[in-house]
């Protein structure tokens, strides 16, 4: 008789290997982020400890400070359900906002990795990549502008893509839904305003469409 059962892995197979490599390093970010909400400060030997595996296993899966710090942001997001990304197009700009409701589904975590020390350090360990990526998908809207502006218009856009949840959230008691309606709104608004001004430094304030010069 035929088995139709799908084969179990040996324990040395590829498949029993990758999963064993899945668990430890999910072990390792979940000790991580537990060291995040007591205030610890973060290194490959204190993970180790917490997570009961070797600072050499830790540092094979994260060979340096900024990989453990990116890694546990990436599992953040997977548990929170998301799939947190940098931009990679304009659209993206007002299309990634989702991950505010989840937030609302783990808020003590994602008030850790966006309020302490250490959850700051998590952030910007991929500093030089947000830069860039927001960079890019703005170059467009602020091409015309003086250069300093350029960065200050780029840097607000990025900030609004960060900053609204805890704030709006503590300040207001709005909702993650509320959160991203209005951060949607306010993007929508300032990338609109960018085109309106056809290069005009940020001080200057653009000529509404179709307003009449004063004393016509």
């Amino acid at each position: 008789m035929t088995n139709l059962e799908s084969p179990q892995p040996s324990v040395g197979s590829p498949g029993r290997r990758a999963q064993k490599k899945a668990s430890v390093r999910t072990r390792i970010c979940d000790e991580l982020i537990k060291l995040l909400a007591e205030g610890t400060d973060i290194n490959h030997d204190v993970v180790a400890t917490r997570a009961h595996v070797s600072r050499r296993t830790v540092y094979r899966y994260f060979p340096d400070r900024e990989s453990l710090l990116e890694a546990t942001w990436a599992h953040v997001a997977t548990r929170a359900g998301i799939g947190v990304h940098l931009p990679r197009s304009e659209a993206d700009l007002t299309n990634n906002f989702e991950m505010y409701a989840a937030f609302d589904r783990m808020a003590p975590i994602i008030t850790v990795v966006t309020s302490t020390p250490q959850g700051r350090a998590m952030r910007l360990a991929s500093k030089r990549r947000r830069v860039q990526s927001f960079t890019a998908v703005m170059a467009d809207a602020v091409k015309d502008l003086p250069r300093e502006d350029q960065k200050l218009a780029t840097a607000v856009v990025q900030v609004l893509s960060a900053v609204p949840w805890m704030e709006m959230r503590d300040q207001w008691g709005l909702s993650g839904a509320q959160i991203a309606r209005a951060t949607r709104w306010a993007i929508r608004t300032l990338l609109g305003d960018l085109r309106a001004r056809k290069g005009a430094p940020l001080d200057a304030v653009p000529r509404a469409k179709g307003r009449r010069a004063a004393g016509s």
